[in-house]
């Protein structure tokens, strides 16, 4: 009989094992999906001219910033909006005089973000698409931003001051 209900155990097991392994296989079409929503988006905004990246960033240049250049390590001062590409605002503090300050490209946020702001110069304003890829990925972030989901900055970058910031003196 306990030789029965171990057999059965097992048996249990490895279907629950299976049925979880198939549910965490990656769907080849969503990554159309995704590509598909980003077509989309810069299908119905002709005025809006992107430059794909080699890493998959969509990047277009709004206004030419004409100060210093962003190069890693810099610190950065920038206003933000963060959107779904169907205008849903996540994050934003443009309209705000509060800058978001932070040392350029060393990860501390999602790489597209990163990458975007190294082709920026102070006082420009620039658009990015950043697909899953350079964001949230498969996993997506908490509730809010679901995985295979391409986000849209507009970032204005207000300062650059040369050096990383003071917490990484």
């Amino acid at each position: 009989m306990i030789h029965q209900k171990r057999i059965l155990f097992y048996i249990l097991l490895s279907v629950l094992i299976i049925i979880s392994q198939e549910s965490c296989k990656h769907d080849p079409n969503y990554g159309d999906q995704e590509a598909s929503d980003i077509q989309y988006f810069i299908n119905t905004h002709p005025q809006l001219i992107f430059e794909l990246k080699p890493s998959g960033l969509y990047y277009n240049e709004v206004s030419k910033g004409h100060g210093l250049p962003a190069q890693t390590h810099d610190t950065a001062y920038v206003f933000f909006s963060l959107k779904f590409l169907d205008g849903t605002v996540l994050q934003s503090n443009l309209n705000t005089k509060d800058t978001l300050i932070f040392s350029v490209n060393e990860g501390i946020f999602i790489k597209g973000f990163d990458e975007g702001i190294t082709f920026m110069s102070e006082g420009g304003e620039s658009l990015l698409i950043v697909p899953s890829s350079l964001g949230y990925g498969s996993a997506g972030r908490s509730d809010y931003i679901p995985g295979y989901t391409p986000l849209l900055f507009d970032i204005v970058l207000a300062r650059i001051k040369r050096g990383p910031g003071p917490d990484k003196k």
